[in-house]
């Protein structure tokens, strides 16, 4: 097994989830996680603000089986949209169809997200559409695209690891888009498994979306691509307001600024709520490296002994499957 598919495997197990949302604080997920409420979360935004930093922010939660708990997520995120209001905070919204019933009823969800989206747009506030794994991927660009002949407010996610990828940013070119690597496991039919691949495909992705496209979110920790992206802008002229660098909230907080500092677009992506074990493991395994971006910022005594459970825990899964 290789250690994306051990993240991965960390993430979607349920135990752990429940353990960590129980105990998260007291392990050290404030590092990574803003705060467990509106209040909370707005204050860590403000800051960013103070620094020149924009936020996108999500109420952290997926998957949602139960018609009760999409209302309630639903709620909760038109209360983070009035807060961005009333604040007057340089912030805008991600959500994740999953959380607003995607998995119970397509147009049960598309209500919830229309609701969201016509707030929204009353505020003049942006709303992300995060991509989640293939199984929702065309149901999820659907949703966008019936919610777009109503409103103009809306922008998705691009994932370099999938084969139709420069299909889809062809088609999103007039969007505003976020483009990623790709943090879930996909099976080698639809997708790279191959990092230098992943790599290069987002690197295409990059420069077809600044050439062509509307505005560019570049969603990524790695050196290497930011420095292509910044010599490439200025090898092509593009202007600094046609993109954007964004990173995860406390991951590699000296780059965030720096780069701001530079004067780059900057946007922090700004979780919040107890949901947040399986959004940072799978953090993990979109990119092993980040364990090192953030050991000095998130892992302390507790925090090592949650990994350390965990790892215990998914291994001890294992080794009873294979006995059965």
């Amino acid at each position: 097994m290789n250690l994306k598919n051990f993240f991965i495997g960390l993430s979607e197990n349920k135990f752990l989830n429940a353990f960590a949302q129980k105990y998260g604080l007291k392990l050290g997920s404030q590092s990574v996680v803003a705060g467990t409420n509106v209040e909370e979360m707005i204050e860590r935004v403000k800051q960013l603000n103070a620094q020149g930093i924009s936020c996108t922010i999500d109420n952290l939660g997926e998957f949602v089986s139960e018609k009760d708990a999409a209302i309630q997520a639903k709620n909760e995120i038109l209360e983070v949209i009035k807060a961005i209001h009333s604040h007057d905070v340089d912030a805008h919204i991600s959500i994740k169809p999953t959380q607003l019933g995607q998995d119970i009823d397509e147009n049960f969800c598309l209500e919830n997200l229309r609701e969201i989206v016509d707030q929204a747009n009353q505020y003049h506030i942006f709303v992300n559409f995060d991509m989640e794994d293939y199984t929702h991927l065309h149901s999820s660009f659907s949703l966008i695209d019936k919610l777009s002949e109503e409103y103009n407010n809306i922008g998705t996610v691009i994932q370099s690891y999938f084969y139709q990828a420069q299909e889809y940013i062809e088609k999103y070119k007039d969007y505003r888009l976020r483009l990623v690597k790709g943090a879930y496991k996909e099976p080698e039919e639809i997708a790279y498994q191959n990092k230098k691949k992943i790599d290069q495909n987002l690197i295409y992705l990059i420069e077809y979306h600044l050439k062509h496209g509307k505005f560019t979110s570049i969603a990524t920790h790695d050196d290497r691509i930011i420095n292509h992206v910044k010599k490439f802008v200025d090898d092509y002229n593009i202007p600094k307001d046609k993109f954007e660098f964004q990173m995860l909230y406390g991951f590699r907080n000296d780059l965030q600024l720096q780069l701001a500092r530079e004067g780059y677009n900057f946007c922090t992506y700004v979780p919040f709520g107890t949901d947040w074990y399986g959004y940072f493991m799978r953090r993990l395994a979109e990119r092993p490296q980040n364990i090192q971006l953030v050991a000095k910022q998130v892992f302390n005594k507790k925090t090592n002994t949650m990994i350390g459970l965990a790892a215990g825990a998914f291994l001890a899964g294992r080794m009873t499957k294979r006995k059965k």
